[in-house]
This record gives structure tokens, C-alpha cells and sequence, in this order.
């Protein structure tokens, strides 16, 4: 649920303007302190559909204890090779939960070795890869305040956000529940991601934002398509 939370909005932004979007989990968030990896998969797929993405990829790369090896780096760059992505969206940078920095630097490095002519990788039907190098990584910005490089206006795309996340709704609030709560199943947490937002979004002067830090310099060639 890391992309539902921390950049559905603007992947919804971006597929209203004709993009397309695939959602690469890395892991199946078998560690998840409610429901299961089984049922997590259910709900991925149900927060796919309402976002309107083309695909939804699960690695399997295991939860909570994975490293910066060759072989789960070879995992993303075969991921990175198929897809071909122009923007990478990335989690972020430093975070509470450390599977989310160090995916950060997993995917930062993937996304640079698959450039590379000489690293060889098998795509996903068992054929030899043409080298891919997005044009650029974002990180979102998720537990932690982090100051952002870059935000997004996503105000036309709130609601639509928040039903995507509540596809999750065995990690949320439930008052029927019992099992053990987490630092995301209060009461009160959506409507912290709602005002996170807000709070976002006031730093350029509209209602909801989502904020990234970057791993470069941004550049442009129009400064009026700035807000």
C-alpha cells in the first residue's frame, strides 16, 4: 500500500493525462502486522482497478529483511527493462519502516545498472533484455517529514486517492477487528493522510499535494509551466 498512500494522486494525475502506470511491489507484505500476504495481493489488485494502472507486479523480495544484493537488484532491472519506464516513482529516501529507504537505494541503483550495456538480465518470458534507463527517479515522502524537492498538485484526484487506499482495509481502522493494531490501523490515521496533503499541497498554493525529493537537480525549458 506504499504507492496508494504516498503517490496515488499523482499517478492518477498523470494517467488522466494519457500516461501509462505499472505498480512494481517489491514484496508481498508478508511481515504485515494485520491480514496476510494473500490478502494483500487481493486488495493490491482491487486499489489497481480503481486507479486505472495497466499492470501490477509483485516481486516476492522478502519483507522486512531484504539487502542491497545482486540478485534482487537484477529482479528490479528486469522489472525496469520491460516496463520501460520514463519515470520511476520510488520510495522514500529515509523512512520509520527500513525496508523504505533501503528500497530507495534499490531501485536508484537498479535503475542505473539497467542502462548498462554489459549487465545482462532475462525478462520475464525467458528472453535477453534490451538496456533501459528512466529519464528520472522521484521519491515519495511517506512516514517521515521529509522536506520536499517537488510537489504535485493532486486536488482533483483526493477522493479517488482515498478509495484507493481504503482497498487496504485490512490494514485500517476496524472496530470489529481483532487483530493487533499498528501504527497505520488508528482511527484517526487517514485523516492524517488527508491533512498530510492539505499540508502539501498549501506549500504551492493549492487544496492537495503530494511531495517527492529527487536524486538530482530538476531542469526545465519553461518556467511559466511552473507553480
Amino acid at each position: 500500500d506504499d504507492v496508494e498512500l504516498s503517490c496515488s494522486g499523482t499517478v492518477l494525475r498523470e494517467i488522466s493525462q494519457g500516461k501509462k502506470v505499472a505498480i512494481l511491489d517489491l514484496t508481498a507484505g508478508e511481515l504485515g502486522t494485520r491480514g496476510n500476504a494473500e490478502l494483500r495481493l487481493e486488495e493490491a489488485t482491487m486499489a489497481g482497478k480503481i486507479l486505472g494502472i495497466e499492470d501490477r507486479r509483485c516481486l516476492h523480495i522478502e519483507d522486512g529483511f531484504f539487502e542491497l544484493t545482486k540478485e534482487n537488484k537484477l529482479s528490479i532491472i528486469r522489472a525496469v527493462r520491460h516496463y520501460q519506464p520514463e519515470i520511476v516513482l520510488a520510495n522514500a529516501i529515509e523512512d520509520r519502516h527500513p525496508d523504505h529507504g533501503r528500497a530507495a537505494k534499490l531501485i536508484y541503483d537498479a535503475c542505473f545498472l539497467a542502462g548498462l550495456l554489459k549487465v545482462q538480465s532475462t525478462g520475464f518470458d525467458g528472453k535477453n533484455q534490451d538496456r533501459w534507463r528512466p529519464s528520472a527517479i522521484y521519491n515519495y515522502i511517506q512516514d517521515k517529514a521529509i522536506q520536499a524537492d517537488l510537489v504535485v498538485d493532486i486536488s482533483p484526484f483526493i477522493d479517488k486517492k482515498m478509495e484507493a487506499i481504503k482497498a487496504f482495509g485490512s490494514q485500517f481502522f476496524n472496530p470489529e477487528s481483532n487483530e493487533a493494531s499498528s501504527p497505520i490501523s488508528g482511527r484517526d490515521f487517514l485523516e492524517y493522510i488527508r491533512a498530510r496533503d492539505k499540508s502539501f499541497g498549501r506549500q504551492i498554493g493549492v487544496e492537495y499535494g503530494e511531495g517527492f525529493t529527487v536524486p538530482r537537480t530538476i531542469g526545465t525549458n519553461d518556467l511559466s509551466r511552473l507553480i
